[in-house]
């Protein structure tokens, strides 16, 4: 290559020197030991397929990414909501448009919802367009067979050739993660030329729903911004799958470069891959994109200040979010040495509250469920904690589906162990109902109100002391 004046060769030379310091710091990251990884029949074949994705098209656009950290960063001061739902694991058979418009338009029905409570802009962001990936507790299901571990690694099918790890999978979900995020962008702006009457039509026939009807008749204009953006995020689990396509970002965080994600706005560790020492959070310390960490009841106060140390080291608002999953019964217990400890660093993060993972249970003939009650549970409690501590609830992450399934118990229907089987269709764990989810965002937004009033009360009365 040749160059026109004496600058650029010196500047090229400082890029390459850059992207070979950050491409040493990747590939330590990744000789860390790593968790929840499939075992590729044919190593060769994974690394040609790798090789692949590093080529790939972008799925989401830097431009977007910088401005859900700006987003999230209102969230952490406590000027906005984060709502994050979607389905469990995205399959390859629903990456489809009626099922797209489905959770689509659920969350954008939610997050009306809770922004008239709060009075806050809510940000909407979608478990969706890479969600192909999930981690398990045990290497073999109950026939002896590999487990499933999304469409991305191998098939729920149940044989042994089906479930054995195929890397070509990690370039069938690439494609329909960029068909997936293609059409929410276009399905988001769409859905819902009247959100209200959406929301009313949610209630009609609804045990108890004449109360939430009139709540929702109440609902003026939507105070968030007029963007009809919708973000996306997916679990950071699969590495072959996320680090192939890394490049150096043109926004950063802090002084030194890092590293963005085309696969998704926000990324985020599991529980069962936050290893202090391990990959996983090596490779998120590297990101520039927003990035989360479930915490769950055997967290430590001082485990959650090395999450923030590592993950947030020049103090960026909004560029962490700590996702508790404690479960109804610790949340109270677990959670407020937690944020106490972490408050005190002066590091405002995000606090995003799981009321899913924490709340499972298994029904006598093998299914996974969860009551809708432990989860309203856990997020009065979660959001009790924050109350009492001074600290913003800044927000949810849910699992659910705008289809009309029966994976979890409870709800102003009463679903029962013996009505699951109806609609049981999830790929991994149970999701929330279309019914359902509306039933929780009305519970939340009495939450959200009960929150906001104190803090209008207070702004009444600084206002009028300062007009003496």
């Amino acid at each position: 290559m040749t160059h026109s004046s004496g600058a650029a060769p010196g500047e090229a030379r400082v890029r390459a020197a850059r992207e070979q310091r950050l491409a040493d710091r990747l590939a330590a990251a990744l000789a860390r030991p790593t968790a929840q990884q499939p075992e590729w029949p044919d190593p060769a074949r994974a690394r040609s397929v790798v090789a692949r994705l590093r080529a790939s098209p972008p799925i989401v656009t830097e431009s977007e990414t910088a401005q859900l950290s700006e987003r999230l960063s209102a969230v952490a001061r406590g000027e906005a909501f984060l709502l994050q739902s979607g389905d469990c694991a995205e399959t390859f058979s629903e990456a489809t448009e009626p099922h797209l418009r489905a959770n689509l338009g659920l969350l954008k029905r939610m997050a009306l919802l809770l922004a008239h409570a709060a009075g806050l802009p809510v940000v909407p962001l979608a478990r969706m367009a890479g969600q192909y990936a999930k981690p398990r507790s045990r290497p073999v299901d109950a026939d002896g067979l590999p487990v499933y571990r999304g469409d991305m690694v191998n098939s729920a099918v149940r044989t042994l050739a089906a479930r054995s790890p195929d890397p070509e999978r990690m370039l069938r979900a690439h494609g329909h993660a960029a068909r997936v995020m293609a059409l929410a962008r276009t399905v988001y702006a769409q859905e819902l030329a009247d959100p209200c009457a959406g929301i009313l039509s949610y209630l009609q026939g609804v045990p108890g729903g004449d109360r939430f009807a009139r709540t929702a008749e109440r609902i003026g204009p939507d105070p968030s911004p007029r963007s009809e953006q919708i973000y996306v995020g997916h679990e950071m689990l699969l590495l072959d799958y996320e680090c192939a396509p890394l490049q150096t970002a043109g926004f950063t965080t802090g002084p030194e470069p890092l590293l963005a994600s085309p696969l998704a706005h926000f990324l985020w560790i599991g529980e069962r891959t936050r290893g202090l020492g391990d990959a996983h959070l090596a490779v998120a310390e590297l990101l520039a994109n927003p990035v989360g960490v479930k915490i769950g009841p055997s967290t430590t106060p001082e485990q959650a200040v090395e999450y923030v140390r590592r993950l947030d080291p020049h103090g960026t608002p909004g560029r962490l979010t700590l996702i508790s999953r404690m479960g109804h019964a610790l949340v109270r217990e677990v959670l407020p040495p937690i944020v106490e400890k972490v408050t005190a660093t002066g590091h405002q993060v995000v606090w995003q509250c799981d009321p899913m993972h924490g709340n499972s249970r298994t029904t006598a003939d093998g299914r996974k469920t969860r009551h809708f009650d432990d989860i309203v549970a856990e997020i009065s409690g979660f959001f009790e904690v924050h109350r009492t501590l001074g600290t913003h609830p800044g927000g949810l992450h849910l699992e659910a589906t705008g289809e009309d399934v029966t994976e979890c118990l409870g709800g102003a229907r009463g679903l029962r162990e013996d009505d699951l089987s109806a609609r049981y269709r999830t790929a991994c764990d149970p999701r929330l109902n279309a019914e359902q989810s509306m039933e929780l965002a009305f519970a939340v937004a009495e939450l959200l109100t009960a929150v906001s009033r104190p803090a209008a009360r207070q702004t009444t009365l600084h206002s009028s002391r300062s007009q003496r």
